[in-house]
């Protein structure tokens, strides 16, 4: 058993400090760093939190001729888009906002909309339709989705085009 005071004491040291900076040596390694063209989407923190919150729209949701697993998949990617906006986790009124563009929390949705969202959502729930998936997202744009909540809420109900980036009109 040490003494007290000795050496021995101790159970933990930090390593010294690494005077040459980390470089990627290995083959895995990325040399490249997501270069912002949005194919990679938007990092945000604990994104798969939106999965979670979904439940609490199931029940609500009119999807029509939208299957809802790509209502939601597609959604869902809008809902993580808005949240890495504002550099945060998803919360619900990121989904109320994503399900609101496309019409899918109202009954009465327009006959523009159904059509232009049975276009974009069809199969994005199949990871083999990532690309798919990235244009949905990128259908609305980033200053419609930095509005708060009441906004996005009103701007929806008087304009369905409202939500959409003006080269996707």
């Amino acid at each position: 058993m040490p003494q007290k005071g000795s050496n021995l004491d101790s159970v933990y040291s930090s390593p010294p400090r690494r005077v040459v900076p980390a470089q990627q040596s290995r083959p895995g390694d990325s040399s490249t760093h997501n270069n912002g063209s949005g194919a990679l989407g938007s990092a945000g923190p604990d994104q798969g939190y939106a999965y979670k919150l979904v439940d609490h729209f199931r029940d609500r949701l009119n999807t029509g001729n939208v299957e809802t697993k790509d209502a939601i998949a597609g959604c869902v990617a809008i809902a993580m888009k808005r949240a890495s906006l504002f550099g945060r986790a998803p919360v619900s009124h990121d989904l109320e906002a994503a399900f609101r563009c496309f019409g899918f929390l109202s009954s009465d949705a327009s006959a523009e909309l159904l059509q232009r969202r049975e276009s974009l959502f069809r199969e994005v729930a199949n990871h083999h339709h990532y690309t798919e998936l990235r244009e949905l997202v990128d259908t609305v744009s980033d200053d419609f989705l930095r509005k708060s909540h009441s906004e996005i809420e009103s701007e929806c109900s008087a304009d369905p085009n409202a939500p959409f980036s003006p080269k996707n009109n």
